[in-house]
C-alpha cells in the first residue's frame, strides 16, 4: 500500500530535503563553533548571534556567513597554524630524545661537560646519581 503511494519522484525528492537538512545541520555546527572560537566577540555578542541562529536559523545562518564568513577562514587557519606548530615542537622534542626520562638527563649532563660547563667529576657522580635512581 505505502510503495505504491511513494513512486520515484517522492524517493528523490525527500532526499534532496534530507541532504538539504543535513547541510543545514553541518553549516549550524561550524557557525556555533566559530562562535565560540571568536576571540573578537564579548560573551553578549556570541549570545545574540546564537540567539539569532537558532530563533532564525536560515536567515542567522546566513547573515553570519555573510558578516563574519572572512573571520570564519582567519579562524580556521589560526587553529591549523597552532595545532602544526604543537605538532611540529612535539616531533621536534621526540626526535631529540632530551627532556625525557634517564636518558635525556645523561644526554644533557654529557653536554654540559663537553661544552666544559662541568667536570668530568661532576659528570660521573651526577652520571651517578642518575642511575642509582
Amino acid at each position: 500500500m505505502l510503495a505504491s503511494d511513494f513512486g520515484t519522484g517522492q524517493v528523490l525528492w525527500s532526499l534532496l530535503w534530507f541532504t538539504i537538512f543535513f547541510i543545514w545541520v553541518y553549516l549550524l555546527i561550524i557557525v556555533a563553533t566559530d562562535v565560540f572560537r571568536s576571540h573578537d566577540l564579548s560573551g553578549v555578542a556570541k549570545f545574540l548571534w546564537l540567539l539569532f541562529v537558532l530563533v532564525l536559523p536560515y536567515i542567522g545562518i546566513f547573515a553570519y556567513l555573510i558578516i563574519r564568513g572572512h573571520k570564519m577562514h582567519d579562524h580556521a587557519v589560526a587553529d591549523a597554524q597552532s595545532a602544526d606548530a604543537a605538532t611540529q615542537a612535539y616531533i621536534r622534542q621526540a626526535a631529540s630524545g632530551a627532556g625525557t626520562g634517564v636518558a635525556g638527563e645523561l644526554e644533557r649532563l654529557a653536554d654540559l661537560r663537553d661544552n666544559g660547563g662541568i667536570t668530568d667529576a661532576e659528570f660521573q657522580t651526577r652520571k651517578a646519581k642518575l642511575l642509582q635512581s
